[in-house]
């Protein structure tokens, strides 16, 4: 897994962002609740993960960055 591959998911919903650098993505209301919930259900369907309730918060989602980190920790806790 790639961050370019986070990105890409993420272009599909917005592609106007920078999402290289933008770092406020929740903060901004750049991202909304049905885009988060096709973001999870893109990642869980892309890279057999399963994101938990509790790992939904603003800063697992602010960013390009932030997203492959939890997703990257999720993948080694499998």
């Amino acid at each position: 897994m790639e961050l370019s591959e986070i990105i890409e998911i993420l272009k599909d919903l917005h592609p106007e962002v920078d999402f290289d650098t933008c770092t406020t993505l929740i903060d901004d209301k750049i991202l909304n609740s049905f885009d988060i919930i096709s973001v999870i259900a893109e990642i869980s369907d892309r890279f057999d993960i399963s994101i938990p309730a509790g790992e939904i918060v603003a800063e697992n989602f602010n960013s390009a960055q932030a997203l492959f980190s939890l997703v990257s920790r999720l993948s080694d806790d499998d």
